[in-house]
């Protein structure tokens, strides 16, 4: 496959059809990382029959070129540090706890704001399915592995429609099976393989969520 994603939903729907081994499977737990990856999950979810939360994971910018993550933090204290980055560009620890702190903030904000009064979902002895709009550097994906780990799962499935091959490689040595439908090089970025990559928002995040959670899924409707 070389062509360009419609938007994140139909990304959802050609990855779903990947996932086929993990249907109708009652232990299957599928975790979006907001807000990218939310309807690429719902879309998953709803054809896997199964239910749907988010993972709230925040990257680590570098001041000035926030785009570049120099590492993630997810809940539980976890943070990942991209050594290559931060070797490079030569960023202190200093600047690394700075940008952490910011970035915990909105991480429990956006947390609260997704889930209201819905308790964490579960994960001990479960099939947990995280799932992107993408992997780049793959910093988010590796530290949301890191806090997921910590929950003693059964077992751990990276779902991402694009991403390149050496984070590809580089995260299936810390999941237990990864899927991308493509790995293009070069990558250029996760929005060069989308023709609509507009922001997800967090009302669309929250109504995404509602509608999950209510089971209300009609196959012959995308929620686009």
């Amino acid at each position: 496959m070389t062509e360009l994603f419609k938007d994140r939903y139909e990304a959802g729907r050609l990855l779903a059809a990947k996932l086929e081994h993990l249907a109708d499977k009652d232990e299957v737990t599928v975790l979006a990382l907001p807000r990218g990856g939310v309807p690429v999950a719902f879309e998953i979810a709803r054809h896997l029959r199964a239910p749907m939360d988010v993972f709230t994971v925040r990257k680590l910018g570098v001041p000035g070129y926030e785009e570049l993550a120099m590492g993630a933090i997810a809940p539980g204290e976890i943070m990942v540090i991209n050594e290559d980055v931060v070797r490079h560009l030569g960023i202190s620890r200093s600047v690394l706890d700075f940008v952490a702190a910011g970035e915990r903030k909105e991480l429990y904000r956006r947390d609260r704001l997704y889930r209201g009064e819905r308790p964490p979902p579960q994960m001990a002895d479960r099939t947990i399915l995280l799932v992107d709009d993408g992997l780049a550097t793959g910093s988010t994906m590796l530290a949301a592995i890191s806090a997921v780990r910590q929950q003693r799962p059964a077992r751990i499935v990276v779902a991402v429609p694009v991403a390149p091959p050496a984070t590809h490689q580089e995260i299936k040595h810390k999941a237990d099976e990864v899927i991308s439908l493509l790995q293009p090089e070069p990558f250029d970025g996760v929005g060069r393989w989308y023709l609509d990559f507009s922001q997800t928002t967090d009302d669309e995040v929250r109504r995404l969520l509602e509608i999950s959670n209510q089971r209300e899924f009609d196959s012959n409707k995308a929620f686009a």
